[in-house]
C-alpha cells in the first residue's frame, strides 16, 4: 500500500509518501498505525471525536473516503491512500 502525502501532512510526517508491506484491513486502523508512527499532532490532524477530521480529505485509489464508507472502507495491499487537508481558495 502507498500512502501519500501532500501540503500540511507532508510538513507533519516528514515525508512526501510511505510505503506499507501490509495492509491494515479498514481506514480506522491505518489511520490508528499511522498515528502511532506520527504521533499526537497527526491524530489530532486525522480524528475529531472519534470520526474523521472534517478538515481531512482522505481518497483511496481517487474517492473520497467519504463516500465508500468512512472509516468502514475497506483496504488491500495494492491501494493508493492520498491523504490531503482541506483547503479553500478563490
Amino acid at each position: 500500500m502507498l500512502i501519500k502525502y501532500f501540503a500540511t501532512f507532508r510538513e507533519l510526517t516528514g515525508e512526501l509518501s510511505l510505503q506499507l508491506d501490509e495492509s491494515p484491513p479498514r481506514i480506522a486502523e491505518l489511520l490508528e498505525l499511522l498515528s502511532v508512527r506520527y504521533g499526537k499532532a497527526f491524530r489530532n490532524a486525522v480524528f475529531e471525536d472519534g470520526a474523521l477530521s472534517s478538515l481531512l480529505i482522505l481518497l483511496v485509489n481517487g474517492r473520497n473516503v467519504r463516500l465508500t464508507g468512512g472509516l468502514s472502507t475497506p483496504l488491500s495491499p495494492t491501494d493508493e491512500v492520498s491523504v490531503f487537508p482541506m483547503v479553500a481558495g478563490g
